[in-house]
C-alpha cells in the first residue's frame, strides 16, 4: 500500500482525528442543529395548526354571523309589517273617527235646521196673528178680544198645515 501512497500510521491518525471531529462536529453542531430543526417543525406544525383551527373557527363565525344577519334581516322585515299593519289600523280608526264626527256633525245641523225652521214657523204664526187681529180691528174699528183671535188663527193654521200635508 505503501506503493499506492498509504501510509498506515498517517491514515490511522487522519482516521483518528477525522472521528474526533466528527464525534466533536456532532455533539456541538449536529445535535443543536437537529434540536433546533426539531423545534422550528414543531414551530411550524403548530403554527399550521393554529392556522387550520384558526381558519375552521373563522368559518364558523362567518357562518354565524350570516346566520344572525338573516335572523336580523327577518326580525327588520318583520317589524317593518307590524308598522305598516298598525298603521293601517291607525288610518282605519283615524277614518271612523272622523266619518262619525262628520255624522255627528251633519246630525247636529240638521237638528239645528229643524230647531230653527221650528222657530221661525212659531214667529211667523205670531206675527200672522198679531197682523190678523190689527186687520181685523181696522176692519172692524173696534178693539177685539187678541187671546180669541189668536186662537181662531191657530186652528185655521192647524186645519191649513193638515190640508197641506194632506195634498
Amino acid at each position: 500500500m505503501a506503493e499506492l501512497g498509504f501510509h498506515w500510521p498517517s491514515l490511522i491518525v487522519y482516521l483518528a482525528n477525522f472521528t474526533i471531529l466528527l464525534v466533536i462536529l456532532y455533539l456541538v453542531g449536529y445535535k443543536p442543529i437537529l434540536r433546533m430543526l426539531d423545534q422550528r417543525a414543531e414551530r411550524i406544525r403548530g403554527s399550521l395548526e393554529e392556522a387550520d383551527r384558526m381558519k375552521t373557527e373563522s368559518g364558523e363565525r362567518q357562518t354565524e354571523m350570516q346566520r344572525q344577519l338573516d335572523q336580523s334581516r327577518q326580525e327588520g322585515q318583520a317589524l317593518i309589517g307590524q308598522a305598516r299593519e298598525m298603521a293601517d289600523r291607525f288610518r282605519e280608526e283615524e277614518r271612523k273617527k272622523a266619518k262619525e264626527e262628520a255624522e255627528r256633525f251633519l246630525a247636529k245641523a240638521r237638528d239645528d235646521i229643524e230647531r230653527e225652521r221650528d222657530n221661525a214657523v212659531e214667529e211667523v204664526r205670531r206675527h200672522f196673528a198679531d197682523l190678523a187681529v190689527t186687520a181685523a180691528e181696522q176692519v172692524i174699528e173696534r178693539s177685539l178680544d187678541k187671546n180669541a183671535h189668536k186662537e181662531v188663527i191657530e186652528k185655521v193654521l192647524e186645519e191649513s198645515s193638515q190640508i197641506e200635508r194632506g195634498t
